[in-house]
């Protein structure tokens, strides 16, 4: 993995003692993001959450890296009182993009990384396995907003495999799926045909790759840096069918969630945040439980792929 070619930013990078060691000795890391912390789910469902995440990591021979921005400072590996901070503030801790991270640094803010902002700061701590929940997408009003999220530039850049249970059904799949593929991004679907719809584990959207464990996996993403062919790639995880919410349902209730943030002329970052929520009071409940299951179960083949690959890599990314 190239990171600047300068090493200025490391005056920038706090990387936890826990997480540095295994840098060092080649252990398996994964990252996490801490959006999900702040504007994913209420307090206290989140610190818990959050909590058991990184158990499932470490259960299964993994080292948790929780990525944020505290005082200004890149954090690598938060401790339990950061994340018990993090949880508390919720949706007062500012949601962090790309474009919004030398902003947070300069003014020594606090901020909680999405997806692209967890693979840049992962990207610079040498960590290439990423574990979410959705990644960002192409909006379904793209016609009219042209909102498409920066998650996707990220991927066509950055050298981090996503472990995800797809693209966040609130968003247009087979669009995002375009998109991915005109910037050369490998959609992987683990043990699926089809791209997961996030709260529902398959989509009319067809994918070009399946594999069906994380060995196969693993060797993917390590040939394509050893080539070297430069940005992530997305392993698409369906959520557990038991956790699965009914297509129509889900559709439905997310179609009312649109209708009331056109009317209340939501845009930009509140977008996601505004309809997880909407969604999960229409459902109640239902899809809150769904999100927190379908991030345990990336979270622990993201474990399975970081062991794999360290063991064909050397440890190197």
């Amino acid at each position: 993995m190239n990171n600047m070619h300068n090493n200025k930013f490391v005056s920038y990078l706090d990387i936890n003692p826990e997480v540095q060691n295994a840098i060092d000795n080649r252990e398996p890391i994964v990252a996490l993001e801490s959006t999900i912390i702040c504007h994913g789910m209420p307090f206290p469902k989140n610190l818990e959450t959050a909590i058991e995440v990184e158990s499932v990591v470490r259960e299964n021979g993994g080292i948790p890296a929780t990525i944020a921005i505290l005082d200004g400072r890149l954090k690598v590996g938060i401790n339990n009182e950061e994340m018990q901070f993090l949880a508390e503030k919720g949706k007062n801790i500012k949601k962090v993009s790309r474009r919004d991270i030398p902003f947070c640094l300069a003014n020594k803010n606090h901020g909680a990384t999405t997806v692209a902002a967890t693979m840049i700061i992962s990207s610079l701590a040498n960590i290439p396995i990423f574990a979410t929940g959705g990644i960002g997408g192409v909006h379904r009003d793209i016609n009219d907003s042209l909102d498409i999220s920066a998650d996707l530039q990220e991927l066509a850049k950055t050298n981090v495999a996503v472990i995800c249970s797809g693209v966040k059904s609130i968003l247009d799949i087979p669009k995002t799926l375009e998109y991915l593929e005109t910037y050369g991004v490998p959609v992987i679907g683990y043990k699926t045909k089809t791209m997961p719809a996030f709260y529902n584990s398959s989509s009319d959207s067809l994918l070009d790759h399946m594999c069906s464990n994380p060995v196969e996996i693993a060797n993917i993403i390590r040939i394509k840096w050893d080539i070297p062919q430069k940005g992530g790639i997305v392993i698409a995880n369906p959520i557990p069918e038991k956790y699965s919410i009914d297509k129509k349902e889900i559709d439905s209730v997310i179609e009312d969630a649109l209708i009331e943030m056109k009317k209340r002329n939501i845009t930009g970052k509140k977008t996601t945040p505004f309809l997880l929520e909407r969604v999960a009071k229409k459902t109640e409940g239902k899809s809150l439980k769904s999100n927190i299951q379908l991030v345990l179960s990336n979270v622990l083949l993201a474990t399975k792929i970081s062991k794999e690959f360290n063991q064909m890599s050397g440890g190197q990314s």
